[in-house]
């Protein structure tokens, strides 16, 4: 088996992964064989943690909704005035993943789980306390949603830390349906909660719970995963800020039993390949990562990526557009109240609870699929080398059956709203959209990652980047072209344009994405050879004719 990207050992280094020339003819140890020594039970565990964590940016994003009304008669302002703490809020979504992504593929995801979090915390606690000033609400919700909107990324990185690419979906199924949980209590939670206490205040106490809980949780039982800082999971975690609260006497008694024994020290704490500990060799990577924060915009560029980030992000502004719309079509055309209006927003949300889940496992099904065809032999240990597997097919399989549908779905919503149809049919197609869209950009999410194996944090990041660029740009146009269009009309176009990108950019990634992947990664690990030639050679390098 040849090494590649996909393919790491429990090495933090790459310096020999990445090479596609720098097979070995002798065969690794088996410890290094292993794509992770986590457990079954373990994963369990951390999917649960990644679960409720990845609940804080969609249930912030969504709580706000059944508010806008509130919050446009408390400030004495205008409904474009009010949007515009939307258009904020989606901004720090793609800003957030670009400065905290990147940090986690160096630092690890613990420590920037445990940061972003308590940002949150505190720009809760900001917005439960201060509600006399329009600035302030923009300030905080800008602070909001920078804290909240680094989990998602973060937490397609532990997946591809613990998880072989035929098994990812059976993680990112359950991730997804969690943080979907937000997306379908969060109007809920936001309604009830204004409707009860007629005012919008006690919302933010309620987040301010919510995020409290998030912090012991995260911190008492997340581990570290990154694959830089523990390798496969053998690496024994020695920094305080890494480890567990709940493990840290367990540590700290280790340590001192095996103080003065050096000659002890296990194998696992060791890298393979020089003999020093995986946090050194962390800590020298560092020095080189740490400005590079502009690396998942650097993803945006090449000619795979780009195609899956659209995909990905368009999607995710179809979604976005029914979101916002949703207040004043059940204000305006059914004279819902506050929690009415919350409630309106459960049967999309059950939607994607259950298109994430069964999506994730339709994905595995898509993977061995593919693998049946080709006559490929699935590796659930070291997991599979995608160099010579078509990952853009196996993931992309069927997609065009998902948004065909959704082009169907979205006309008929735009009519029936148009015409006052009766509220269950809006409420019902509302359900198969949430189902529908949700698999749709949690497809292509995964496949981002899947071709960027050496920084998942990073490519997820790089999503953020494009979904909340185009929903951004979808909420600002939406009022605009809802006055100009009408709702029938509005979501016409917007299946149509859905549709016919949907079937181009498709065909394209299927057609030309692995040779795009192939040519992407023969360029960058040239690059890379060349960097760590120049780090390693003392005597400056002549230049090349």
């Amino acid at each position: 088996m040849s090494p590649s990207m996909e393919i790491e050992p429990a090495s933090p280094t790459r310096s020999t992964v990445l090479s596609p020339t720098s097979a070995s003819p002798h065969p690794q140890p088996p410890s290094q064989d292993i794509y992770t020594t986590f457990s079954q039970r373990e994963k369990y565990g951390i999917t649960f943690i990644l679960g409720i964590t990845t609940i804080t940016s969609p249930l912030t994003a969504t709580i706000y909704f059944p508010l806008l009304p509130l919050l446009q008669a408390h400030f004495h302002t205008s409904a474009q005035a009010i949007n515009l703490t939307i258009t904020i809020y989606i901004i720090f979504q793609a800003l957030s993943p670009l400065f905290f992504a990147t940090l986690s593929d160096t630092f690890g995801r613990r420590p920037i789980f445990l940061v972003t979090l308590l940002i949150y915390l505190f720009a809760n606690l900001g917005l439960a306390l201060q509600q006399d000033s329009y600035g302030a609400l923009l300030v905080l919700r800008a602070l909001q949603s920078f804290g909240s909107s680094a989990a998602i990324a973060v937490s397609y990185g532990v997946v591809a830390d613990v998880c072989v690419p035929s098994d990812r979906g059976k993680m990112v199924g359950p991730i997804s349906s969690a943080q979907s949980l937000g997306l379908c209590i969060g109007p809920v939670i936001g309604g009830w909660v204004a409707w009860k206490s007629r005012g919008y205040g006690w919302v933010f106490w309620v987040l301010v719970i919510v995020s409290g809980v998030l912090v012991a949780v995260a911190g008492a039982f997340l581990p570290e995963t990154a694959r830089n800082v523990v390798g496969n999971g053998r690496q024994g975690a020695t920094r305080w800020w890494i480890r567990p609260w709940c493990n840290g006497i367990v540590h700290s008694l280790r340590r001192l039993r095996q103080q003065g024994t050096p000659k002890e020290k296990s194998s696992f704490e060791r890298d393979a390949s020089g003999g020093r500990d995986a946090e050194e060799l962390c800590a020298e990577k560092k020095r080189f990562k740490f400005l590079d924060f502009l690396a998942c915009l650097r993803i945006i560029f090449w000619k795979d990526s780009a195609l899956i980030l659209w995909m990905h992000g368009w999607f995710y502004l179809v979604d976005y557009s029914i979101q916002t719309a949703l207040p004043s079509i059940y204000q305006d055309i059914y004279h819902f109240n506050e929690l009415l209006i919350g409630l309106s927003y459960l049967p999309r949300g059950a939607g994607i609870i259950t298109g994430g889940y069964l999506n994730g496992k339709m994905m595995d099904r898509k993977y061995r699929l593919t693998a049946k065809e080709i006559n490929h032999t699935i590796d659930r240990a070291a997991g599979d080398n995608l160099d010579h597997f078509p990952i853009e097919t196996a993931r992309s399989r069927d997609s065009w059956h998902l948004f065909g549908t959704l082009s169907l779905i979205l006309i008929a919503y735009g009519w029936a709203v148009e015409k006052h149809a009766h509220v269950s049919i809006p409420l019902v197609l509302q359900y198969a959209q949430g189902f529908l869209t949700t698999s749709l950009y949690t497809i292509f999410i995964t496949l981002l990652v899947d071709v960027f194996p050496e920084s998942p944090s990073t490519a997820a990041a790089a999503g953020s980047v494009a979904r909340c660029s185009l929903a951004a740009s979808g909420v600002a146009a939406l009022q605009p072209l809802l006055d100009v269009l009408g709702r029938g009309w509005y979501f016409t176009a917007l299946a149509l344009v859905s549709s016919f990108f949907g079937f181009v950019v498709v065909f394209a990634i299927q057609t030309h994405g692995r040779s795009w992947r192939s040519e992407r990664r023969a360029k960058t690990t040239t690059v890379q050879r060349d960097q760590e030639y120049g780090e390693k050679d003392e005597a400056p390098r002549p230049a090349s004719s």
